[in-house]
């Protein structure tokens, strides 16, 4: 059963099949955030603290650190931004970039065994990230699109995951540090896109043996209520065979989809963790019982 162990200074993390779901907050990434990005550029981390923190305390295992600010000094913005979030909590991180340079900034300075977001199937992403990952005893997303882009053929993104998977074990990296993003589109524009990550993700699990995780909320794109819709998908992904998902924590929605995920897995012993989050708050539900007792019923004709 394959395991990929990610760690802190302090705290090991560790997804798997035999594991409940793993949650990696997405919030500290300033794309699409001008705020987060201004601030960032400025030298203020008083929001990426925040994120920080707010994610750790609403269940993230893991937290997604990027710095993807043009016209910026990414290399340093991300170094500065590993550091301060690693003294404030102490899950594991994810070191989210495309550019080489900031990468090897995050892992230089980065205390433990972090996850790298991420490597393609292009051939120059594969000869630039895997050795980074190989020299710093990391793991790696691994996403499956090639020089190709990204195919509406499922088999196809799985013929590129396979492919990333052998080129790591060239590198020395084994499968159980491959963790792979089978790539979600968005429902509103792909009918089948459910079932056909749900055919994917069992595939990886049962052919290649990997992990997998994705942007959870790429499937709600352009569609209201998103994050019911999220929180649905991530039970039924879960199901399928994923173990972790790049996600906002932050919402009791999607927070539910992975909470029943883990129970019908069989990963909440005594439905413990559903009972803790949902049962009512102390008092509601004596208050519920007394108002339905005290309703007048209609005299009788």
């Amino acid at each position: 059963m394959s395991r990929t162990v990610l760690s802190s200074a302090s705290k090991d993390v560790i997804i798997g099949f035999d594991q409940p779901f793993c949650i990696i907050g997405e919030r500290i990434n300033p794309t699409g955030r001008k705020k987060l990005s201004d601030e960032m550029k400025a030298g203020d981390y008083s929001t990426v603290a925040a994120d920080a923190l707010a994610q750790v305390a609403a269940g993230a295992h893991m937290l997604d650190v990027n710095a993807g600010i043009p016209l910026a000094d990414e290399p340093r913005i991300l170094a500065k931004s590993i550091k301060l979030v690693q003294s404030l909590v102490d899950v594991p991180l994810s070191i989210d970039s495309s550019i080489i340079p900031a990468l090897e900034a995050g892992l230089a300075v980065y205390e433990g065994k972090p996850l790298v977001n991420s490597v393609t199937g292009e051939d120059e992403s594969l000869e630039r990230v895997l050795p980074l990952v190989k020299k710093y005893g990391a793991a790696v997303v691994a996403i499956s699109n090639d020089e190709t882009g990204i195919s509406i053929d499922p088999d196809v993104r799985f013929a590129v995951a396979t492919k990333i998977v052998q080129r790591a074990a060239d590198h020395g990296i084994s499968h159980q540090d491959i963790v792979v993003d089978p790539l979600v589109m968005p429902i509103g524009a792909m009918n089948d896109a459910g079932n056909q990550v749900f055919r994917l993700l069992r595939r990886l699990k049962e052919e290649l043996k990997v992990n997998s995780t994705c942007g959870a909320s790429n499937i709600s794109f352009g569609l209201p209520n998103r994050h019911v819709l999220n929180g649905h998908y991530l039970a039924m992904a879960s199901l399928a065979g994923m173990t972790s998902a790049i996600m906002n924590p932050l919402h009791k929605e999607e927070l539910d989809g992975v909470r029943a995920g883990n129970m019908l897995n069989g990963h909440d012993p005594d439905c413990a963790a559903w009972l803790t989050a949902n049962r009512p708050a102390e008092g509601a539900e004596g208050a519920g019982r007394a108002r339905r007792g005290n309703r007048r019923r209609r005299p009788s004709a």
